[in-house]
């Protein structure tokens, strides 16, 4: 039975303009790899309420979970809530319980619980909030997409918080064979060899060191025994 399968949706001006390096996407995959699910799709969209509605929709409906990050904060150009509500056609306002934990938690602080901060109360209709240690701020989950903050550890913090919900499959494993010869020399024999097992999936990755032409040759699936048996064939075939 084939793993479940997930996309990302990485929302932010500040991350198409090269302002931010995304850090979400690379623990998200980690995380899911050991779950079980595979990430098969991540998009980046900027703060551009069709463009986030549209894609939402798209991998909703391709996947079987979507995970969000950013656009979930206080200013302005948080829209994501709204985004999110419009995808599927629902209300967005203030929710009572999100509003309580972040009431509760600017007076424990001593800071004005102001219009700006009672924005991370807006939550769609039916969504269920998506707890967060960090810094209390809910993210929500709606049919199948999680929303997520951007910040890299409050974000891993409601990762943890989601994923025991989900129903996972087989963790992915990888095996590395190093061949010091040049990806010319080797495609034909390798192509073979990833038709021949086609249940796994064959990654090429050139390098050039000291003069010397190689490549590391991933070979990614979640049985150990056919990853063994096509390591032993690439060896024979290769390493000559």
């Amino acid at each position: 039975m084939p793993n479940p399968t997930a996309a990302m949706l990485v929302i932010g001006d500040e991350i198409l303009s090269g302002r931010t390096r995304d850090a979400n996407m690379h623990y998200l995959a980690g995380q899911l790899t050991e779950a079980g699910i595979d990430l098969k799709e991540v998009r980046v969209v900027s703060d551009d309420h069709n463009q986030i509605v549209d894609a939402v929709r798209a991998l909703s409906a391709g996947y079987d979970t979507v995970f969000t990050s950013g656009g979930i904060g206080p200013t302005h150009d948080d829209i994501t809530a709204d985004a999110i509500g419009a995808a599927f056609g629902k209300h967005v306002g203030i929710r009572q319980d999100a509003y309580d934990l972040l009431a509760a938690h600017y007076a424990t602080q001593e800071l004005d619980f102001n219009d700006a901060r009672k924005r991370m109360a807006r939550i769609p209709d039916d969504a269920c909030l998506i707890d967060n240690p960090v810094s209390v701020a809910p993210g929500f989950s709606l049919e199948n997409v999680h929303v997520m903050a951007g910040v890299p550890s409050v974000f891993k913090a409601m990762v943890a918080s989601v994923l025991p919900t989900l129903n996972g499959g087989s963790p992915l494993i990888s095996e590395t064979l190093r061949i010091d010869r040049g990806e010319g020399d080797i495609a034909t024999p390798l192509g073979e060899i990833a038709q021949e097992f086609s249940d796994l999936s064959f990654g090429c990755y050139p390098f050039q060191q000291n003069g010397q032409f190689g490549a590391n040759i991933v070979v990614r699936g979640t049985v150990a025994d056919r990853l063994d048996q096509a390591l032993t064939r690439l060896k024979s075939a290769l390493l000559v």
